[in-house]
């Protein structure tokens, strides 16, 4: 017993002690953890340098693991090959792409060599985001700055994709590249333009940059190297340094998470291999280059300076670096230095001596339009791109039967009464509420809006895919949409410019937002007049279209009573916006038996991108079936009408009076050659003469029908879908 007892009090005093002394025990513990986690850190960084350092012991190491003791593990592809794209006048360019395949090709990489003229950009590049392959190009820089003949579609396509909101900032994210230009600095304006802008387009679009880009030089007192072969020779053994570094694995391209050109970067860092990574030059991370890349030296030439605004507040507030850049004089895209534009230096424009006398024109050169005169403008639909290519047209092909490679969008007027939050310019064009500009004749702006269109239509020639029987009808302009931009209807010749267009044989689709009610009676007939109906109460019209009238909701019902007088064919456009304008089925009821339109356009919002002017953002967008769902339930509430076509590629669904169901039959689509002949007999009969609606329609085909398989594309044209194709919110 005394043994046990002694045992047990042994026990006691051990356990005991341990307690009064556990917070020694516990960090012990601790220590010895934290030793343990250090010493395996440790070892693993040692194995991953050997591993870099000696591919050998990788090998080794992998033949090790396949001779039973674990299944071999594939290593990672870092570069699964080069495509090398060449855009060469006299064939220096492709000279040079043949001789970095031959160096590439000795690496024991596949490569390839691409006739820029021979590739479709739209299809193909998309495709190497993922490819794992490095994209080379080499572009020669011709007469005037303008690309070789056989890079022109390349290069406008890229400019567009870059400039373009629809396509969005990712569209080239992951993607690797690289440039060489090929010049001749003897011609200052233009050294290298196409080069630059090409490097400059890739960036936007999230392309990543593995390397600088270079510039060769065909003036040998000029060129770095002392020749343009000399040069290329340079950049080739920097090309291919970088390469077998890329192929090891070493400097992943940049995250584009960076500010001012710089990166965040956790280790030691050369301001060389900084360089490198972001493609940074003495050419570029320039704001002013950024602010002022212009589309072409065409589109750049012979604009005059105009400033015809009412209202600058918002133009100025976008507008401000821009101006201090110019005032600054320093340097754009093309190398040639900006000069400070006189204010009121053209004599049309409205003087202003204390505002941005060159905003207008950067507005036209960032949207891609091409300026007329002083106050109009055109600019080439992406449906008409789209059909010149067989891809299919707009929703106004659907519902109306326009032939969309022959339609020209314009504007006589650039100014808009309205700063609506979905609108697609982010309110960079002007505003006013009155007509306060020198006005252009109504021929002037025809003529050169035709010759502006043709010109646009004929850079598609020998371009991959474009049919060639659709290019020769597109240089005929059949169709005209006055919905460009602004208000067409504050211009004072309006009805004269309309009956211009008629007399060329062209339909008009006029577009108006519904706040000059006075300009709707007055104005004669159009093939379609559309009136916007953004919102169907006062307080939702408010925040959605913004509008500068204060009695706006008065003009907006007494427009709307003017477009019920009209005897031709007329059209409400409800643009939906989730969470703004969904719920108002009673009261957009209410407006259509106020205006009693012919047909009623239900389309979904575009999302427009990131904008300090507006808060929408894609959780506005709603999706087709939402869009069709809101058309039934406003169905059920106008007995006169139904749900006659849709286009669910612009994400919209048309419904259509029930006058224009002929024996069951809906007549949506629009016989234009008998329109053409009611507009001459109206003119004839100086103005006594009137026709309807029902005159000149036509039968809506089959394809084109709510609820058809085909859900609005012409079964004429194949439908083009990319790889990993994400929401699609372009719209029309």
């Amino acid at each position: 017993l005394d043994v046990s007892m002694d045992t047990w009090n042994y026990f006691h005093t051990c356990l005991v002690s341990i307690w009064l002394h556990r917070f020694y025990i516990y960090s012990v513990v601790a220590f010895g953890i934290s030793l343990w986690i250090v010493v395996q850190i440790t070892t693993t960084r040692t194995k991953r340098k050997k591993s870099h350092g000696n591919p050998t012991s990788s090998e080794g190491t992998a033949d090790k693991l396949g001779n039973g003791c674990a299944p071999p593990q594939p290593q990672e592809v870092h570069v699964a090959g080069v495509k090398i794209f060449y855009g060469s006048q006299t064939g220096t360019a492709k000279r040079f792409a043949k001789a970095l395949a031959e160096a590439v090709t000795s690496l024991n990489l596949p490569v390839e060599v691409v006739n820029m003229g021979d590739y479709d950009p739209e299809d193909g590049l998309s495709e190497e985001t993922s490819s794992r392959n490095i994209c080379v190009f080499l572009v020669a820089t011709y007469t005037e700055g303008q690309p070789p003949e056989s890079a022109a579609w390349f290069c406008k396509w890229l400019e567009e994709a870059a400039n373009d909101f629809r396509v969005g900032k990712s569209f080239l994210q992951g993607l690797r590249y690289a440039v060489f230009g090929l010049g001749n600095s003897a011609y200052v304006d233009h050294y290298n333009t196409v080069g630059r802008r090409m490097d400059r387009w890739l960036w936007m679009l999230s392309a990543s940059r593995i390397m600088t880009r270079a510039e060769g030089d065909c003036n040998v007192a000029q060129s770095k190297h002392g020749s343009i072969e000399a040069d290329f020779e340079a950049w080739k053994a920097k090309f291919l340094t970088r390469l077998q570094a890329l192929c090891k694995g070493e400097k992943k391209p940049c995250s584009r998470k960076c500010k001012k050109g710089k990166c965040k970067s956790s280790g030691k860092q050369s301001k060389e291999s900084s360089d490198h990574e972001h493609g940074t030059s003495e050419y570029e991370n320039s704001e002013a280059e950024q602010l002022f890349e212009t589309s072409s030296e065409e589109e750049a030439g012979g604009i005059d300076s105009v400033i015809d605004v009412e209202d600058l507040g918002n133009i100025m507030g976008h507008m401000k670096k821009a101006k201090v850049l110019l005032l600054e004089g320093v340097w754009n895209g093309q190398g040639a230095r900006l000069q400070e534009h006189p204010a009121a230096a053209h004599p049309a424009a409205l003087c202003l001596a204390h505002c941005c006398p060159g905003c207008l024109t950067t507005f036209a050169l960032f949207s891609g339009y091409r300026l007329i005169g002083s106050h109009s403008g055109v600019k080439l639909c992406r449906w008409t791109k789209s059909m010149l290519r067989g891809r299919g047209g707009c929703y106004k092909h659907t519902f109306y039967g326009i032939e969309s490679h022959r339609c020209m969008e314009a504007t006589p007027s650039l100014a808009c009464a309205n700063k609506c939050v979905f609108c697609w310019r982010h309110h960079t064009n002007p505003v006013g509420t009155e007509w306060r500009w020198k006005m252009d004749q109504p021929e002037v702006i025809l003529q050169e809006a035709i010759e502006n269109h043709q010109n646009m239509i004929k850079q598609f020639k020998g371009v991959s895919g474009v049919k060639a029987a659709r290019l020769e009808e597109a240089l005929s302009v059949k169709h005209c949409a006055l919905s460009l931009v602004g208000e067409p209807i504050m211009y004072p010749q309006i009805n004269h410019f309309v009956r211009l267009l008629h007399q060329h044989g062209i339909s008009t689709f006029l577009v108006t937002n519904a706040q000059f009610p006075e300009e709707i009676r007055r104005l004669e007939p159009v093939t379609q007049l559309y009136v916007s109906v953004d919102a169907s109460t006062k307080e939702s019209l408010r925040r959605i279209d913004r509008p500068l009238f204060k009695d706006f909701w008065q003009r907006f019902l007494d427009s709307l009573k003017a477009l019920a007088e009209k005897q031709q064919r007329t059209v409400y456009r409800l643009t939906l916006v989730k969470a703004w304008n969904v719920d108002e089925l009673k009261a957009y009821a209410d407006l259509i038996s106020l205006g009693k339109p012919d047909f009623i356009e239900v389309k979904g919002v575009t999302y427009c991108g990131e904008s300090s002017a507006s808060s929408l953002t894609m959780a506005n967008v709603p999706w087709h079936g939402e869009v069709v769902s809101f058309v039934q339930e406003l169905a059920r509430l106008l007995p006169d009408y139904g749900i006659a076509c849709e286009h669910e590629h612009s994400n919209c669904v048309l419904m259509a009076h029930s006058k224009f169901q002929v024996d069951g039959e809906w007549r949506t689509w629009i016989d234009y050659g008998r329109f053409q002949e009611l507009v001459r007999e109206r003119e004839r009969s100086g103005g006594s003469r009137t026709f309807t609606a029902a005159e000149y329609t036509a039968r809506t085909p089959p394809w084109a029908l709510f609820g058809a398989r085909e859900r609005g594309f012409d079964p004429l044209d194949v439908r083009y879908q990319r790889k990993n194709k994400a929401r699609d919110i372009s719209g029309c």
